[in-house]
């Protein structure tokens, strides 16, 4: 083969470790496919990401070998006069015939990401934020400034509900324990998380929330010999073509998250349970919903809803974003600066502030029809207002005086333009009642304005006065990163809070898989299901 004379290398060139690419590797023996191709392609398919391999030499590297192999070569780059007409016949051919053995792969099954160490994330440093920012600045130079879905995950607020992965599964009808989403409680010797059983708040816990990282650079597209894993034009969303994928599980080694299923047997679902507007993009490809048997699948971002297909008001949403009760998983696009995950990311004080007044505040209606009436101070207007302080009023103010204005509108199905805007609606009801809170008095009672000195004049409302204000109420994240941002697949979802360090491993939360119907792994389900079966 072409990587014959490549210098051996026994270190582990995944970033999950030897222990899951040994796994992998096992995985790959077990199917009709060429093992060392596969892991080399992996490992150069990510020596790509990193720069230290150019894309064009990698496809030609593998050029004549994905040839012999699948009989085509539709990688991007690999040249089209080079395509056999025949090889896709003969590949579907070839897993038709092979498929009652695939059942022998129970054992080698991939068991998902329960059992990973997570110390795999900590492998890079956490950024600043203006490292971040140039980061974003770079990527954006070089798209096409179209969309780019993606996600911002507070994992400080997160409650390890499930609520995500119970939503995810309802939509897409994966497997058990084939999750497309995971929730990880996790301690790594620094930090720990309390027994499950005996904790004060769901908060004490520490969680890592890992969908698909829908990668901008995704070596797992790299590795596909006939396009079904690709990255999707519209929306960069990286999906698998169910009526393409021939189940090589080359994507599942080049994936650096751990995030691929080979759908082994039957699905639980029936084909004709699932409603095709849910399979089916907008170039009439099969992407989403569970995958069909002998094929790979993951988290999609729910390409059915962004195309339309489920009703336009869900036109940028996901089903885990809008499932997730504290509000910590902000879906939307990462090129736009007023979208809810650019606006969380760039201030998230603010945005936590936002979220929480929301949810607290007496609704406008309600203030305005309390204060028919009301003398036009701040005291007879607070015990008039059921369930409003003066805390509440401060915070309220201080996001109005913040207010920023986009270039772009917010995209839609945006949560934080309308959340935002009824925390604007109480202020001005509050002040069309005649209480003018930018007085002098009133701002420096709400710690929204400095006292001035003697012979100075008062400067008025302050914005450094209410970012303090939000920072004391719902503070900021300690730490801002991306998954495994230094192997450069920029990925595009960025974390907010509690990065797992170098001994990260995973630990029971406070919900269980089992409390809410679902299965924490994979490899349960299918070793279950091998019990008495023989297949000698």
């Amino acid at each position: 083969m072409s990587f014959d004379d490549e210098p051996a290398d026994d270190e582990a060139f995944h970033p999950l470790g030897e222990a899951w690419q040994d796994e992998l590797e096992d995985v790959l023996e077990e199917t009709e496919y060429d093992t060392e191709l596969g892991m080399e392609m992996a490992k150069d398919a990510m020596r790509v990401t990193e720069g230290e391999l150019a894309e064009e030499e990698f496809h030609e590297r593998y050029h004549d070998d994905v040839m012999e192999e699948f009989g085509e070569d539709e990688r991007p780059i690999a040249s089209p006069d080079d395509a056999d007409e025949g090889g896709m016949g003969s590949m579907l051919s070839q897993l038709g015939a092979s498929e009652e053995s695939r059942r022998e792969m129970l054992k080698k099954a991939s068991a998902g990401a329960g059992f990973l160490g997570l110390g795999a994330w900590a492998t890079i440093e956490d950024r600043e934020p203006a490292d971040i920012a140039a980061a974003e600045e770079t990527t954006e130079s070089e798209d096409t400034g179209g969309t780019q879905w993606g996600m911002t995950i507070d994992l400080e607020h997160c409650d390890g509900c499930l609520s995500c992965v119970t939503a995810c599964n309802q939509e897409h009808q994966w497997d058990d324990g084939a999750n497309w989403m995971y929730v990880l409680a996790y301690e790594d010797g620094s930090v720990e998380s309390p027994e499950p059983d005996d904790f004060d708040s769901v908060r004490d816990f520490n969680y890592l929330v890992r969908p698909c990282q829908h990668c901008t650079d995704a070596p797992c597209e790299k590795v596909c010999p006939t396009t079904a894993r690709h990255t999707r034009d519209e929306g960069g969303l990286v999906l698998t073509d169910y009526e393409v994928c021939i189940g090589c599980r080359y994507c599942q080694v080049a994936c650096p998250y751990g995030v691929n299923y080979f759908q082994w047997d039957e699905p639980d679902v029936e084909r004709e349970d699932l409603e095709p507007e849910g399979i089916y993009d907008e170039r009439g490809r099969p992407v989403s919903r569970r995958a069909p048997r002998g094929v790979m699948s993951k988290c999609v971002f729910d390409p059915a809803r962004q195309d339309g297909n489920a009703g336009e008001e869900l036109v940028g949403t996901t089903a885990c974003e809008q499932a997730c009760p504290p509000n910590v998983i902000q879906f939307g696009d990462k090129n736009n600066p007023a979208s809810d995950p650019q606006r969380y990311e760039e201030n998230p004080s603010r945005a936590r502030t936002v979220i929480r007044l929301n949810s607290e505040l007496p609704s406008p209606n309600s203030v305005e029809s309390s204060l028919e009436g009301v003398d036009n101070n701040l005291d007879a207007v607070l015990d008039a207002v059921d369930d409003l302080t003066e805390e509440q009023v401060a915070l309220a103010k201080g996001v109005e005086l913040t207010v920023e204005e986009y270039e772009q509108d917010a995209p839609a199905g945006d949560t934080l333009p309308e959340k935002e805007e009824t925390v604007l609606s109480v202020v001005s009801a509050i002040e069309d009642s005649g209480l003018d809170l930018e007085t002098q008095d009133i701002l420096v009672r709400l710690e929204l304005g400095e006292e001035p000195g003697d012979d100075e004049e008062f400067q008025g409302p302050s914005e450094e006065l209410a970012q303090e204000r939000f920072e004391a109420f719902a503070d900021g994240p300690e730490s801002q990163f991306e998954l495994l941002a230094d192997i450069g697949t920029n990925p595009n979802v960025t974390y907010l809070g509690n990065q797992p360090g170098p001994n990260a491993e995973q630990v029971e939360g406070p919900t269980s898989y089992e409390d809410v119907g679902m299965v924490d792994v994979r490899q349960d389900v299918l070793d279950d299901q091998t019990i008495g079966l023989d297949y000698s």
